[in-house]
């Protein structure tokens, strides 16, 4: 990690949903917060309660320093393919080892509603 960069994740105690052409794609009451110097937070939702009907891994990868390599989804929602709309880390780096497996929603992409 470079010097003043941190990378830290909590349990929220928010709920969150994920809004895509009007429909609620997620919604949890147990999201991990992503907290990373120079980002703003990132919420992570568990797979059970992501519509992991609609969504696919697709190829794209990525790699960050700081937490590993992102594996990218794609959501098919009536016939309209909502291409890398969402990402996650299988096997993170030790300092986001908190969101394993979870999706995180672009949300210039897709509504990410966060209330309490």
């Amino acid at each position: 990690m470079s010097a003043g960069h941190t990378v830290t994740t909590d349990p929220g105690d928010v709920h969150v949903e994920v809004v895509v052409d009007g429909q609620v794609v997620a919604a949890t009451d147990r999201p991990v917060l992503l907290h990373e110097t120079g980002i703003p937070t990132r919420y992570y939702i568990p797979r059970d309660d992501v519509r992991m009907d609609l969504v696919r891994p697709i190829a794209l990868t990525t790699v960050c320093p700081f937490k590993g390599t992102a594996s990218y989804w794609t959501l098919d929602l009536d016939g309209t393919a909502h291409d890398g709309i969402a990402w996650s880390y299988e096997e993170p780096n030790e300092a986001a080892r908190g969101i394993t497996g979870m999706l995180s929603f672009f949300d210039d992409r897709a509504e990410v509603n966060v209330g309490s």
